[in-house]
């Protein structure tokens, strides 16, 4: 496995949650990171969540596999969401606009609720994650 980056499965109420520590970078790292979640995320209907809180920095490489992920997310009709980016990695995915094909939360609760229809959901505010990270 790939030293810089950890990527942790679990499940909770049906949607497959990958915790991801460390860095999402080219070289083994997006390797690792493409491997491991590719499988999952071309499954016919699957409900994919990524963890990002501990993930320290995404390059152009680990860009080009979220939108890899994103592409095979729609073939299979499954979903994949974002949960926890940090303001590093918020603003990446603002600038590259990649922000806009992917629900972003930052309660895990508010994440796996989202995946059924009839549940309440806070929405991620970026206006409110900013502000109250400014001094961050």
């Amino acid at each position: 496995m790939p030293v810089g980056l950890d990527i942790e499965q679990r499940e909770r109420e049906g949607i497959l949650i990958f915790d991801l520590k460390g860095r999402v970078v080219m070289g083994p790292e997006a390797s690792h990171f493409r491997d491991t979640l590719h499988p999952p995320v071309a499954t016919s209907d699957a409900k994919v969540l990524l963890n990002l809180a501990e993930v320290a920095y995404i390059d152009s490489t680990g860009l080009g596999a979220l939108v890899f992920l994103s592409s095979a997310a729609r073939k299979a009709n499954s979903q994949v969401k974002l949960l926890a980016t940090n303001a590093r990695n918020l603003e990446l995915l603002v600038t590259t606009k990649l922000e806009t094909i992917f629900e972003n939360f930052s309660e895990e609760q508010d994440a796996i609720n989202s995946f059924f229809p009839d549940r309440a959901v806070k929405k991620f505010d970026i206006l409110e994650f900013v502000r109250d990270n400014e001094n961050d």
